[in-house]
């Protein structure tokens, strides 16, 4: 499984293409011209870049968790499906992101690829930087969540 870490700044140009950082496009390019899927984050100020297998694997997993005769959970995924986009990456390891999407996140002239470990959050550099703990609070809910609990002894 690919590991996207870390944080990159990437420029768009006038069409709203913009260059996978190296770092992640050598992860992608391991898996035989995988295509991508992107969509806005339901919850956070950003798109979400998928590979096409993780997409695949979150899509049958909500999937799964549905009752196709249920009109809810039919609204819920063909949201999350019909939001998503197929992108496909060139030859020079560029994406193009639609000014839809692009709007969606406040970003003009630069994006903020932060890796996920399965999957890339694009953000714009002003939204992440809202959006971050505090040092302090990041420390805080990080111990917490790292905290073994009674059941883990």
């Amino acid at each position: 499984m690919a590991t996207f870490i870390g944080n990159i700044e990437a420029k768009l140009d006038a069409k709203g293409r913009v260059f996978v950082p190296a770092a992640y496009r050598k992860l992608l390019v391991c898996r035989e011209k995988e295509q991508l899927v992107v969509r806005k984050d339901p919850d956070m100020n950003c798109l979400i870049l998928y590979p096409e297998n993780v997409w695949n694997k979150k899509v049958e997993t909500l999937q799964a968790n549905l009752d196709e005769w249920n009109f809810e959970d039919q609204m819920l995924l063909s949201q999350f499906v019909s939001d998503a986009e197929w992108l496909d990456m060139d030859s020079q390891g560029r994406i193009l992101l639609n000014k839809k999407m692009l709007q969606l996140i406040q970003a003009e002239n630069e994006v903020l690829f932060v890796g996920m470990l399965d999957r890339i959050a694009i953000w714009s550099s002003e939204n992440y930087a809202n959006a971050k703990y505090s040092s302090g609070d990041f420390a805080k809910r990080l111990s917490e969540k790292m905290r073994k609990t009674p059941s883990d002894e």
